[in-house]
């Protein structure tokens, strides 16, 4: 059976991490800035900590693909 990750190009995959991943581009992006925030403890409300996973995920995705294409 072929994976989700076998099937997702890898163009897609930085894609995704050089836009939702850092969107929005000005002043800071925002996973920047909710790094900032878990960093300094000031990561406590919920929109907060759901905006930092939703701009994590696209990184995550391009991680598990590299590290997919590493072990083939």
């Amino acid at each position: 059976m072929i994976g989700f990750l076998d099937q997702l190009p890898l163009s897609y995959a930085l894609l995704g991490a050089a836009t939702l991943g850092l969107a929005p581009f000005f002043p800071e992006p925002h996973i920047v800035e909710k790094l900032k925030m878990l960093k300094a403890g000031r990561l406590k409300r919920p929109i907060d900590i759901f905006d930092l996973l939703l701009h994590a995920a696209p990184f995550a995705l391009l991680a598990a693909k590299l590290v997919q294409m590493g072990l083939n």
